[in-house]
């Protein structure tokens, strides 16, 4: 009670100086971190990344890690911000913190941040996908230097003088902040296959996405990073933009044609036992503007969206109360099969007018 009571005593006096100016107690700071330590490890889980390097999982926490993390904790080549610095706790250079680290605890930290220290939990906590994806980048920030980073966090971009091109690659912020591009591609593809190809697609399917991921109407950390705060103006160029491009040469992809067979059958007629009507209804070439093209997606991609919508996520927005309950239909494998059959087809290249 004694001890309550002069804890009391000694907050109430305010002779403790929390100015981040002075920083702690030598005492206090061991303390902190000796207590944040065992909190994260007491916690994390204990998956790891699997096996082997997963490229299109690093380039996807890339793009993120550049606008959501770099600011603070610098990036190869470029030191941390001033203002960041003089934080307390300044945020550590991760370069040299990653590897003190498991896969889980790093999980962890990135997911839901840590109290009293600035260092925010991720856009959606549903997201343990996005989550890992920036964690197989962390794992590779280590061994990047300035090119390596940029080639990266950014791609290789080469701006064009229009409108939609200056948004898209950045080209109107310095080192491409916030592009869409560096995730997306521009005149090329997405170097990712976690990512959609946005080249051709509708313009209303894609003014409408970006609405929803804005208004978190759809769970993503990644896209409500870099589309909240984007003007209506800006939302109309860079659909326009991106349905106005042609669709790039299709990237060899390794599809088991077996399970597209079975994709066809599902996408052509659907699943009447369980309710699932035909795909190529609203999916197929030429059909309503308020719904994705899917030929041509990468498999994972599309296994992915799939599988968010069988969680119960991003069903909150027009269309994604239509496509929810009929994931939820699909198994497993019956959304892998989808998946090849879909990316096995080869989309139209020309732009629609």
């Amino acid at each position: 009670m004694l001890v309550l009571a002069g804890a009391v005593l000694f907050a109430w006096s305010g002779v403790y100086n929390v100015a981040a100016s002075t920083g702690h107690f030598r005492v206090v700071d061991h303390f902190l971190r000796f207590g944040m330590e065992n909190s994260v490890r007491a916690r994390a889980p204990s998956t790891n990344l699997p096996p082997g390097i997963d490229e299109s999982l690093v380039r996807l926490g890339a793009g993120h890690f550049h606008a959501g993390c770099a600011y603070c904790h610098g990036s190869p080549g470029t030191p941390i911000s001033p203002v960041a610095a003089s934080m307390l706790p300044p945020p550590p250079v991760l370069t040299e913190r990653v590897g003190r680290w498991s896969d889980g605890e790093l999980f962890w930290i990135v997911k839901h941040g840590l109290k009293y220290a600035g260092m925010p939990g991720f856009p959606s906590l549903h997201r343990d996908d996005e989550i890992w994806a920036v964690i197989a980048f962390l794992r590779r920030l280590p061994s990047l230097d300035r090119p390596g980073y940029r080639a990266l966090a950014l791609g290789e971009v080469e701006p064009e003088p229009q409108r939609g091109m200056e948004i898209a690659t950045g080209q109107t912020e310095p080192d491409a902040t916030g592009a869409c591009a560096r995730c997306h591609g521009a005149q090329a593809g997405p170097p990712s296959r976690l990512v959609p190809i946005l080249h051709g697609q509708p313009a209303a399917m894609l003014e409408s996405a970006l609405r929803a991921y804005a208004n978190g109407e759809r769970d993503s950390g990644v896209m409500q990073t870099a589309v909240v705060g984007l003007p209506d103006s800006t939302v109309r160029h860079l659909a326009a933009y991106y349905a106005s491009l042609p669709r790039p040469p299709a990237s060899i992809e390794t599809i088991d044609q077996a399970a597209a067979a079975r994709g066809e059958a599902i996408a052509r007629d659907g699943v009447s036992s369980h309710g699932v009507p035909s795909c190529l209804g609203c999916h197929g070439q030429g059909t309503a503007p308020d719904y994705p093209r899917l030929a041509g997606q990468p498999a994972r991609y599309l296994e992915g969206q799939l599988a968010v919508w069988r969680k119960g996520l991003n069903d909150r927005s027009a269309t994604g109360r239509i496509m929810a309950p009929i994931a939820r239909r699909l198994s497993e494998a019956q959304s892998r099969d989808l998946a090849a059959y879909f990316a096995s087809l080869a989309p139209t290249r020309e732009a629609p007018q």
